[in-house]
C-alpha cells in the first residue's frame, strides 16, 4: 500500500496551502503520518489530524474536514472522508487490482524487494555450533534466523556471506583427545559418529569427578594441539570432519549452506597483532593477573582479553575475527545472531572495537534470541541437558507422514516420504519464526503440526491449493481490465499490496516473524476468498480471469515469502 500512500501524501501537500491559507505541508510530513485502520470500512488508509493542530492552529476536526474539501474532485482513485479528526482513503476498486496485480505479475520473484543493498556486502555470523558435540534445538534459533535474515538482505539486492563460526577450538579438544585414547576406537567413532564422541566428552567429565589428574592431561593434550603436535592435529581434524558430516544433514533438510566454516581455530594467529594494539594504545590493564579493557566508563564490566595465565578467550577472538572479515570483504554491515545471553559480552567487545579506533564499529550488529523449551519443560536428553534437533525434525517427520498417509492413502511411498520431509521440516522452521525472535519460545510438536492453526502446515496447504488451481486454469487467458467484485477480493488485494513493506519492517527489525505473520495474513485472505467467491465456475468469463489472476499472484507472493523464511513450496499436502 506504500504505494497509494505516496499518492494520497502528495495530492494532500500539493492542495495544502490552498485548504489553510497559504501554509503548505510536505509530502514527507504527511507520509508519515498516514496509517491503516483497524476497521476495514472505515477506509484503506488514514491521516490523524491530531499532530498537525499545533502547526496549523485549528482543530484535528476542522484540517480533516478542510482537506476533505480541498480533495474534492481529485482525479487520483483515491477517495477522501473526514471522520473524528480522522481522514480516511478509500482506493478505487479497479486502481487497485491495477496497480497491485501489474507490479506483482511484472516483478515476479523479485516482488517486494526494496533494492536497497546494491552495491553493498553483509557478512551474517550465525549457526556456529561447537565441534564435536551434538546439533541441538537450543541451535535452532541462530540457525534459522541467520539464515533468513541472509535471505531478507540478499532480496535486498546486499551481497550475503554466511558464516559458520565453528567452535574448534580450546580445552574441550584436550579432553576429547584424552577420552578417545583411553576408552575409544576409531571403528567406533567411524560408525557411531558424532553422538560417540559426545559419549565420550560425556564420560571424560564422570571420570574427571573421581580423577582429577584427567583434567591436567586434557590441558597438556590442548597444549600439544597449540604447539602443531601431528597426532594431536590429525585427531582434531578427524573430529572436525565427523562433526561436520553431521551437521551438513541436518543443514541439507533445512536447506541451508556457508559461504566459510572459518571457526575460532582460524583466527588463533590474528590474535596477537590486536592485543599488541591494545597495550600500545594504552587500553590493556592488569587485574589480578589477567588482561581488561576498563569499560566501567561505559557502565559495562570489563573486558577480558588475557587470562592469567595469557591464553586467549572469547573476546580476543571475537575482535580478530571482525577485522579478518571487515578486511577480507569489506563488509557494510556484520550480523551476529546469538543467545541474548551473550548480549553484554557483544556489547563489550563492540565498544573494545571503537576505543581501539576502528571506525567501521558502528557496522557490527548483535541480533539477540531467546531461549527454547520443550513443552513447557527444561531441555533434556541421553546427552543431559538438550534435544537433539535431529530428533526433533525426525519426530516432525514421522508424524506428518503418518497424517499423509491417513489422508492419501493411494499416494505412493517416495511421494508420501517427499512431503513428509518437506512439511515436517517446514512445520519446525515456522513454528519457531512464529514468534518474535526475543521471545522466549515454549515449542509445542503438535501444535506445530497441526494442519488448522496458525501453522506451517496450514499455509503449506494454501501454497498447494494455489498450485492446484493454477493446474485447473491452463488456458485461461490474462483479463484486458481487472473485475473486482467482492471484499474478499478486495482484502486479497490489500494484503498482497504490503508485502514490499513486510519485507522492509522485517529488515529494519532484523525479524523473520514479520514475514512469518504476513504469510498467515495472505493465507488467511486467499482462503477466505476461495471459499467465498466462485473461480473457475462463474458465469461472467471476466470474472473468472480476474480470480484466476488474483490466484497467481497470491502463488507468486506465497512462494517468494516462503523463500525468505526457508519454507519449501510444496505443491502437493
Amino acid at each position: 500500500m506504500q504505494k497509494f500512500k505516496k499518492i494520497i501524501a502528495e495530492e494532500i501537500a500539493k492542495r495544502s496551502a490552498d485548504a489553510f491559507g497559504g501554509t503548505a505541508l510536505e509530502p514527507n510530513e504527511i507520509e508519515e503520518l498516514l496509517e491503516y485502520p483497524p476497521d476495514a470500512s472505515m477506509g484503506d488508509v488514514a491521516m490523524p489530524c491530531f499532530k498537525l493542530s499545533r502547526t496549523l492552529r485549528r482543530s484535528p476536526i476542522q484540517i480533516a474536514l478542510s482537506l476533505e474539501e480541498a480533495l474534492a474532485g481529485a482525479d487520483i482513485g483515491v477517495s477522501a472522508k473526514a471522520l473524528n479528526g480522522y481522514l480516511n482513503f478509500k482506493v478505487d476498486d479497479a486502481m487497485l487490482a491495477d496497480q497491485v496485480l501489474s507490479d506483482v505479475f511484472a516483478e515476479g520473484a523479485s516482488y517486494g524487494s526494496p533494492r536497497i543493498g546494491e552495491g553493498k556486502t553483509v557478512v551474517l555470523d550465525y549457526s556456529s555450533p561447537n565441534v564435536a558435540k551434538p546439533f541441538h534445538i537450543g541451535h535452532l534459533g541462530t540457525t534459522i534466523i541467520g539464515h533468513s535474515l541472509k535471505r531478507l538482505h540478499e532480496f535486498a539486492g546486499y551481497k550475503c556471506v554466511g558464516i559458520n563460526y565453528l567452535g574448534d577450538w580450546g580445552t574441550q579438544f584436550g579432553k576429547l583427545i584424552v577420552a578417545y585414547r583411553k576408552w575409544g576406537s576409531r571403528e567406533d567413532i567411524e560408525k557411531g559418529g558424532i553422538d560417540k564422541l559426545v559419549e565420550l566428552y560425556v564420560r571424560f567429565h564422570k571420570e574427571a569427578e573421581e580423577n582429577a589428574a584427567l583434567n591436567d592431561e586434557a590441558r597438556l593434550e590442548f597444549s600439544k594441539l597449540e604447539r602443531n603436535d601431528p597426532e594431536n592435529i590429525e585427531l582434531w581434524q578427524w573430529f572436525i570432519k565427523i562433526s561436520l558430516e553431521e551437521y551438513s544433514k541436518t543443514y541439507s533438510q533445512l536447506g541451508i549452506d556457508f559461504d566459510s566454516y572459518k571457526g575460532e581455530s582460524f583466527y588463533t594467529d590474528k590474535m596477537p597483532a590486536q592485543i599488541e594494539k591494545l597495550r600500545e594504545m594504552g587500553l590493556l590493564k592488569l587485574d589480578d593477573g589477567a588482561s581488561i579493557v576498563d569499560l566501567s566508563e561505559y557502565n559495562m564490566p570489563p573486558c577480558l582479553i588475557l587470562k592469567r595465565d595469557g591464553s586467549t578467550l572469547y573476546p580476543t577472538r571475537d575482535i580478530a575475527a571482525a577485522v579478518y572479515r571487515k578486511q577480507e570483504y569489506g563488509f557494510d554491515k556484520c550480523i551476529y545472531v546469538t543467545s541474548s545471553a551473550q548480549s553484554l559480552h557483544f556489547a563489550q567487545w563492540f565498544k573494545v572495537v571503537e576505543m581501539m579506533g576502528y571506525d567501521w564499529y558502528s557496522e557490527l550488529v548483535h541480533v539477540p534470541y531467546g531461549t527454547v523449551s520443550i513443552n513447557g519443560e527444561k531441555l533434556a536428553t541421553r546427552t543431559g541437558n538438550v534435544i537433539l534437533l535431529k530428533d526433533l525434525i525426525a519426530m516432525a517427520i514421522e508424524k506428518v507422514s503418518q497424517i499423509t498417509a491417513e489422508k492419501n492413502p493411494d499416494m505412493s511411498e517416495v511421494e508420501r516420504a517427499k512431503i513428509a520431509e518437506e512439511v515436517g521440516v517446514g512445520a519446525v522452521v515456522f513454528y519457531y519464526l512464529s514468534n518474535s525472535r526475543i521471545k522466549d519460545i515454549n515449542f509445542i510438536l503438535e501444535d506445530a503440526l497441526s494442519y488448522d492453526g496458525n501453522t506451517g502446515p496450514y499455509v503449506q496447504y494454501t501454497y498447494a491449493r494455489t498450485c492446484s488451481l493454477i493446474e485447473k486454469a491452463k488456458g485461461i487467458p490474462a483479463p484486458e481490465k481487472y473485475s473486482v467484485t467482492t471484499e474478499e477480493e478486495r482484502e486479497l488485494l490489500k494484503v498482497l499490496a504490503l508485502f514490499p513493506e513486510k519485507v522492509s519492517a522485517a529488515l529494519e527489525a532484523y525479524e523473520p516473524s514479520v514475514i512469518t505473520h504476513f504469510i498467515l495474513d495472505l493465507a488467511a485472505a486467499y482462503n477466505r476468498f476461495y471459499h467465498n467467491c466462485q473461480i473457475l465456475t462463474h458465469e461472467d468469463a471476466e470474472i473468472v480471469k480476474t480470480r484466476v489472476a488474483l490466484t497467481k499472484a497470491a502463488n507468486i507472493v506465497l512462494g517468494t515469502a516462503f523463500e525468505l523464511i526457508c519454507l519449501k513450496k510444496t505443491k502437493q499436502i
